[in-house]
């Protein structure tokens, strides 16, 4: 079940995730993790934009956030700087776990009604369950940007979710 619970935990995970991913990409060449090593979106650094993107995108429905000005398949290039992107993953990240801090269960137990552009038409699903896809998204692709790390001989560190939040 999605609980406000889950949801503040996964905000936490996220949030800590990211300082590590970012953490250890920083230990990187600006060459390195920008080569295409095989990830969905290509790179290192085309994947972290993806995600914030996404983030961005889910955010400006759960909570009114500017929507993205970059289609989705233009994600990977949605910030150039590693250092900006980094700065802006922070303070998505401060965003996020916010929102979660400030949600309850009447607002979980809505539906959300959105137009989504990958299938072109309006849906309308439960919150509780976007919400689980908003943060599977999210660790699906920092997967993929640990292995990136990896690949280089960069270890980001544990990763296990009941080591980083303290309360689960």
């Amino acid at each position: 079940m999605i609980t406000t619970a889950y949801v503040r935990a996964m905000a936490q995970y996220n949030s800590e995730m990211n300082r590590r991913i970012y953490t250890a990409a920083a230990r990187l060449t600006d060459e390195q993790r920008r080569a295409d090593v095989g990830l969905f979106w290509k790179s290192l650094h085309g994947t972290l934009c993806h995600l914030l993107w996404g983030d961005r995108q889910w955010m400006s429905r759960f909570d009114g956030w500017e929507p993205n000005t970059i289609p989705n398949p233009q994600s990977p290039t949605l910030i150039h700087d590693f250092d900006e992107l980094r700065d802006a993953r922070v303070k998505t990240d401060a965003r996020i776990e916010d929102f979660a801090n400030r949600i309850d269960e009447a607002w979980l137990a809505e539906d959300l009604e959105w137009y989504s552009g990958g299938a072109k038409k309006t849906l309308r699903k439960g919150k509780r369950g976007l919400l689980m896809h908003f943060f599977n998204h999210q660790t699906h692709h920092r997967g993929q940007a640990h292995a990136a790390l990896t690949l280089r001989g960069v270890d980001p560190g544990d990763t296990d979710l009941f080591l980083i939040v303290p309360n689960l």
